[in-house]
């Protein structure tokens, strides 16, 4: 069984293209399978079963853990099924039968407009850190990006005559984001220190490190929360509430559902769908705000 799934992990790196954090997640949820299943004298795919992977799930829930953790889990145990009917190792996928279990969808957490536009003056423009920190920040709003797409951008990435951002998502997907003038603005302002970097040269990537590299997730996160806290903002603030604001703000604009679904990169429109119970209840505030008979 240890050598299906170490054929499995090969597949989501090499053909699928996950991130080698995602796929030591994957490692991590089945090597609790494989445990499990030797436990009950299962060594071979071929004798997998339904029974062994519902009896998985039911001592996954004895053992206290939360329905999400559990659907994420099942999701690794899936994926791993289907792999091995796609290489007609087995007949029949044991997990077809087994029930997901039911995760509520959390709503999330975004800034108003005025939040954002106090983060993005943050970074004291009189420094080289603070001007890249700016420009990395406008450049996330503006755009959408994840964290690690952000941190991996390349100086090819930006077209600036057309406006544009080539962002590489999940599964090492391609798609392009427009950018606003004032992003354009702070990268240019940016990329006047860049050019003095001294590994400007060498290094392809857009926001450089002290040493060259590019910037850590960890790193960008703390930066992002210690702007959020210089500024007043009281919530938490993470690089992916940003994100998040980012969705919000253009269907609170008015934006089509199919647009926000492509710029954020999301394959499942169900997975966008969720900001609009955001500007749903923001509607319904301001409708109790201001209607007389509310």
């Amino acid at each position: 069984m240890d050598r299906w799934v170490d054929a499995y992990l090969d597949h989501l790196r090499a053909e699928r293209g996950l991130a080698p954090r995602t796929v030591r997640a994957y490692a991590c949820d089945l090597s609790r399978l494989v445990q499990h299943a030797e436990q009950q004298g299962v060594t071979e795919v071929a004798t997998l079963s339904t029974s062994l992977v519902a009896s998985f799930m039911v001592r996954l829930g004895r053992r206290g853990i939360s329905a999400r953790s559990a659907a994420r889990y099942l999701s690794a145990v899936r994926g791993f099924c289907r792999f091995l009917v796609h290489e007609r190792v087995v007949q029949t996928d044991v997990c077809a039968l087994v029930v997901r279990p039911k995760v509520s969808r959390r709503l999330p957490q975004v800034l108003t407009a005025e939040e954002v536009l106090r983060l993005l003056d943050a970074p004291p423009p009189g420094t080289g850190r603070g001007r890249r920190d700016r420009a990395m920040l406008q450049v996330m709003y503006a755009a959408g990006l994840r964290v690690s797409e952000l941190t991996h951008l390349e100086l090819a990435d930006v077209d600036r005559r057309r406006g544009v951002v080539r962002a590489f998502g999940k599964g090492n997907k391609r798609r392009l984001v427009p950018l606003g003038e004032e992003a354009l603005a702070a990268l240019d302002i940016y990329l006047v220190d860049r050019a003095l970097h001294r590994c400007a040269a060498t290094s392809p990537i857009l926001f450089l490190s002290p040493r060259g590299k590019a910037l850590a997730r960890q790193t960008f996160y703390k930066r992002v929360r210690a702007y959020a806290s210089a500024v007043g903002i009281r919530q938490p603030v993470s690089p992916h509430k940003l994100r998040h604001s980012f969705a919000t703000h253009l269907l609170e604009g008015g934006a089509d559902l199919r647009s926000v679904q492509a710029m954020l990169g999301h394959v499942d429109i169900s997975t966008t769908e969720v900001y609009t119970h955001v500007v749903g209840d923001h509607m319904r505030r301001a409708y109790q705000r201001a209607h007389p008979r509310a």
